[in-house]
């Protein structure tokens, strides 16, 4: 069977950067295993998955706009120190979570630190990056009608 719109997939992978530093793996873990079209995997890997079959080993090269996104400098905020008062020994590189007042955590890098502020990105981690992946496709199934009344793969 070929990977199409609301098949079920199990991959392998292996993600790596421009440098060619490992970012990503799941050869140590089970499988990835999503439904195809319903948007839970980049949209670049996902292009690239389509009409592919069990046993296909390939590589792929994604650029921003179709991984992570570009970076947002909209994303990139400074603010008081003191919103960070019990954190010891804050340092540029540090993920964090901050809570938005509404409930929601949002994950963020500590970019730049000084007495008086911090500057902190809320981008992906990935934003901006070209994106390498070596994938194996290791199975492809029809999604049972549970699995696409969810919305996922179970």
């Amino acid at each position: 069977m070929n990977i199409e719109k609301n098949s079920v997939v199990a991959i392998r992978y292996k993600l790596t950067d421009d440098e060619g530093t490992v970012v990503d793996s799941s050869e140590e873990q089970k499988p990835l295993t999503y439904l195809h079209g319903g948007g839970s995997i980049i949209s670049g890997l996902e292009s690239a998955l389509d009409g592919r079959t069990t046993g296909d080993v390939f590589q792929v090269t994604i650029q921003p706009a179709e991984g992570y996104g570009d970076i947002n400098s909209e994303m990139i905020q400074t603010v008081p120190r003191s919103a960070f008062e019990g954190i010891e020994n804050l340092e540029p590189g540090m993920p964090l979570q901050a809570d938005d007042g509404n409930g929601n955590v949002h994950h963020v890098i500590v970019r730049e630190v000084n007495d008086q502020e911090v500057t902190i990105d809320v981008n992906h981690p990935l934003a901006g990056k070209v994106l390498h992946f070596d994938v194996t496709v290791e199975s492809v199934r029809e999604a049972a009608p549970e699995e696409l009344a969810h919305g996922h793969a179970h």
